[in-house]
């Protein structure tokens, strides 16, 4: 796995208060997430559940979500984090859309509650051999 280079700390901040605005009431397991756009704008966003399983949000979606609504299509690193000191790593769905708005150079940051980095992954950690738009030429 990648080395480990501490997530920067407007990223973190913002990404705890996305989580802490999660809503998970099945689940109970918040999760935010806040990436840094290539024009260098800070955008987060939490997980959203709802009773029919699983057509919930993800923090890292919703992140995604909001950057492009701003207008923006590319972001160089995103920090996610949820509970407890075990590392809350993107879904399959999570690393494809992460994967559709990076470059090669992105970072990942996976930290946990006391604000500890876990992992910090290249974009080819995350998701190797992945499948992107030059693909589809």
């Amino acid at each position: 796995m990648g080395d480990t280079k501490q997530a920067p700390r407007d990223l973190v901040d913002a990404a705890l208060a996305a989580r802490d605005k999660a809503y998970a009431p099945y689940s109970k397991f918040h999760v935010g997430a806040a990436l840094r756009t290539a024009d260098g704008k800070v955008i987060a966003g939490c997980n959203v559940e709802n009773a029919a399983y699983p057509e919930g949000v993800c923090a890292e979606a919703g992140a995604i979500s909001a950057m492009v609504l701003s207008g923006e299509t590319k972001f160089d690193e995103i920090v996610v984090v949820g509970l407890g000191d075990v590392a809350c790593t993107p879904c399959g769905g999570c690393r494809q859309k992460i994967r559709e708005f990076t470059g090669t150079d992105a970072t990942i940051f996976i930290i946990n509650e006391a604000r500890e980095t876990l992992l910090t992954l290249s974009r080819e950690e995350l998701i190797p051999h992945s499948f992107g738009p030059e693909n589809l030429k």
